[in-house]
């Protein structure tokens, strides 16, 4: 069993409470640090997901970990009759309510506080469940697995975006210098939570991808799991059905 990483080492707080903690610390500059240190690729990989989902042209979404709404926003073009954006930290849910309001999307997006472990929904209610770069901050992964798979409808899909590793060894080894040593030290700079940036590529190191993840998406109760790399393995997005 992988060692849990939090993002705070001497923190007697759950794994759970240290993320709420963290994301309410560094939400000011979520948005800036996303794309900046990501290149923008951020956007262009919540877009390819926003496509696969638009595929099945689902009524209802609902976006786990949504966090400032970005994927929620970009998941508009499927042209969903609701999405219900739920995160566990109050501070991103509402600069995410701000974007909203300048969007004139409350009609169309609504949000909620909430644990993705513990989803305050019924069974079987929802066409399709989304979540960007929130699985790995779950405190049970499996835990979380098994609640999405218990609110989607009988054939309903969960789309997941999460980071991966490269395999092509010189790219791989440029990722590598520029994941683990500068994007901490730019964290540090413009955020007001080092420890944010620090845990971002421990947690990453840590976590299952490719076929491990898959694995662990068909143990939870999904069929037809696929995944597709984005810019040579950086990201991965997952597709499966209840």
């Amino acid at each position: 069993m992988k060692k849990i990483v939090t993002p705070y080492k001497k923190s007697s707080l759950s794994k759970k409470e240290q993320i709420v903690k963290m994301f309410d610390k560094i939400s000011n500059k979520y948005d800036f640090l996303n794309h900046f240190l990501s290149l923008g690729l951020d956007i262009y990989w919540r877009n390819q997901l926003a496509n696969h989902v638009k595929k099945q042209q689902p009524k209802n979404i609902l976006d786990v970990a949504t966090g400032t709404c970005d994927l929620a926003i970009a998941l508009m073009k499927a042209k969903p009759n609701e999405i219900i954006g739920l995160d566990i930290s109050k501070k991103m849910l509402e600069i995410g309510s701000k974007k909203l309001i300048k969007k004139s999307l409350t009609h169309k997006i609504k949000l909620q506080l909430g644990d993705s472990e513990k989803l305050p929904f019924k069974k079987d209610e929802f066409d399709a469940v989304t979540i960007s770069f929130g699985l790995r901050n779950f405190e049970n992964l499996e835990k979380g697995l098994y609640e999405i798979n218990r609110v989607l409808k009988p054939k309903g899909k969960l789309y997941i975006l999460e980071f991966s590793k490269p395999k092509i060894f010189i790219f791989k080894k440029i990722y590598q210098f520029y994941f683990y040593h500068i994007i901490p030290r730019l964290g540090k700079l413009f955020s007001e939570d080092g420890n944010a940036y620090n845990y971002l590529p421990k947690s990453v190191d840590t976590f299952p991808y490719g076929f491990e993840l898959k694995k662990i998406i068909k143990n939870s109760g999904y069929i037809n799991v696929k995944s597709y790399s984005l810019s040579m393995g950086v990201a991965s997005i997952y597709i499966a059905v209840k």
